[in-house]
């Protein structure tokens, strides 16, 4: 497979890091990378309602970037899958390093 993504995967890929790009969605993505978390619990850890989290985790699954499972009376997110995980571990572990000046 090509790692030269076709115009329209470009746009999608766009499309995704664009979603990533708000800080509320990256927190809520991150928060949900090891284990699935109701709507509720988010909103509470990161002190918003709970319709605007759920407005965000909507897009994000849209995106694919994550999936929802119903118990019972409540919806818990998860990351989507493998590749995506992998993605934001890897880039918060890239920013959690210190930076040497490489010039």
């Amino acid at each position: 497979m090509s790692m030269e993504p076709t115009f329209e995967q470009a746009e999608e890929l766009a499309g995704m890091f664009h979603l990533l790009g708000d800080v509320n969605r990256l927190r809520l993505i991150c928060a949900c990378l090891e284990e699935a978390v109701c709507v509720q619990d988010l909103a509470d850890r990161f002190s918003l309602t709970p319709s605007l989290v759920s407005h965000h985790l909507r897009l994000l699954k849209s995106a694919r970037l994550m999936r929802a499972e119903r118990r019972g009376k409540q919806v818990f997110y998860t990351v989507n899958d493998e590749h995506v995980r992998r993605v934001l571990s890897d880039m918060t572990i890239h920013v959690a390093e210190e930076t040497g000046d490489e010039r």
